[in-house]
């Protein structure tokens, strides 16, 4: 029988070190170079089989460069949020995430020493000292950030799989009635009256209402075109950023029973020019959600509302109100939902149907009125 011994491979070559242990080596499919294997083996045979899958994985076209998933996980986040395009705030919120809630455990690890078992013991950490919509929020961004390593061939999986962890179930907000309604807008300072109406009975949000200037208001047509949402940076500097979406762009009607709150707050409290805004704070500046925190509280306390109500409650209490008269098509529409369908919506709406939800927001207010005068 032939002797075989000193055959060569077909595929790289093993040798033995001095410490007894095995090695593999290889020729690297891109640069030709010889390069060893990731680990070293016991036996001779372990280093053989190992070649023999590194062989594999180069036909299916599946290996990938070893020494790629050695970049640290900062370094390459850093320069994925750099590429991304987002909105300031989006940015900013982004960077904050990933400076206070990832680098700290994972910045220095590279990028294919990050297993499933250390986000899983990650994200249980977080959630004992800080709340789950922050976790939810910090484990979406590092999934992004992996997936564009798995796209760029640095990583083979990845490690973020753990079911569940990129949602939360939010907690039911409450839903006033119009009577509770009109109670704050008539507990809050005068200046802010036709703020909570319009949030109210458009569904525009606080950004959305903050950034309206005079010539968004339309008072012959009872309408609020929205161009613009205002945006409060960590620094404090207030900025106007463009809508996420066409959809974000809209006119919405409002009832014409509240026009004359609306000009009332035109006539008394919004800046002069035409370009100036609609709602600004006592000493004529912009309004900042942070320094209208306090003048809310307080119109809940007065008018005996929970103070577990928030700002943005009224969004969803227009909503629900509009919901029972429109359509879902009509109701994206006028609430300004940043998807491409509600986007293409926005572009066919018929105008006379807004004004008519709008009317009929209306026709409500009057009932609720006139069965408490009765």
């Amino acid at each position: 029988m032939a002797n075989n011994q000193g055959k060569r491979r077909r595929f790289g070559s093993v040798r033995q070190l001095k410490s007894g242990r095995w090695q593999a080596r290889y020729r690297d499919p891109t640069t030709g170079q010889l390069r060893n294997a990731e680990e070293t083996y016991a036996t001779k045979t372990d280093a053989e089989v190992a070649l023999t899958h590194i062989e594999a994985d180069i036909t299916r076209g599946q290996w990938s460069n070893p020494d790629a998933g050695k970049v640290r996980f900062e370094e390459y986040a850093t320069a994925w949020l750099k590429d991304r395009k987002l909105a300031a705030r989006s940015r900013e919120r982004h960077e904050s995430v990933i400076r206070l809630h990832l680098v700290p455990t994972f910045g220095e690890r590279p990028l294919s020493s990050i297993t499933t078992s250390q986000v899983r013991a990650w994200r249980t950490a977080c959630l004992a000292r800080t709340g789950e919509p922050t976790v939810v929020k910090a484990y979406q961004i590092m999934r992004a950030v992996l997936n564009t390593a798995v796209d760029d061939e640095l990583i083979r999986r990845n490690p973020c799989r753990i079911k569940g962890a990129d949602r939360y179930d939010v907690p039911e907000r409450p839903v006033l009635s119009i009577a509770e309604v009109y109670a704050v807008a008539d507990a809050i300072d005068p200046r802010y009256r036709a703020l909570i109406l319009l949030a109210t009975f458009t569904g525009l949000r606080f950004g959305e209402l903050a950034s309206l200037r005079r010539r968004d208001i339309d008072t012959v047509h009872a309408t609020v075109t929205v161009r613009r949402s205002q945006a409060e940076m960590q620094s404090g500097a207030l900025i106007d950023k463009a809508p996420k979406s066409a959809a974000g762009v809209r006119t919405v009607a409002f009832p014409m029973e509240l026009l004359p709150e609306v000009d009332d707050h035109l006539a008394h409290f919004a800046g002069p020019g035409r370009d100036d805004h609609v709602f600004v704070g006592p000493r004529g500046g912009q309004l900042r959600r942070s320094n209208f925190r306090d003048d809310w509280i307080a119109a809940l306390k007065k008018a005996g509302i929970p103070a577990g109500a928030h700002f943005h409650d009224l969004r969803g209490t227009g909503n629900t109100l509009s919901a029972s008269s429109a359509s879902l098509r009509e109701l994206m529409t006028r609430m300004g939902h940043s998807t491409s369908r509600a986007a293409l919506i926005y572009q066919h709406m018929v105008a006379g149907r807004d004004r008519a939800i709008a009317d009929r927001l209306g026709e409500m207010i009057r009932k609720t009125w006139g069965e408490a005068d009765s």
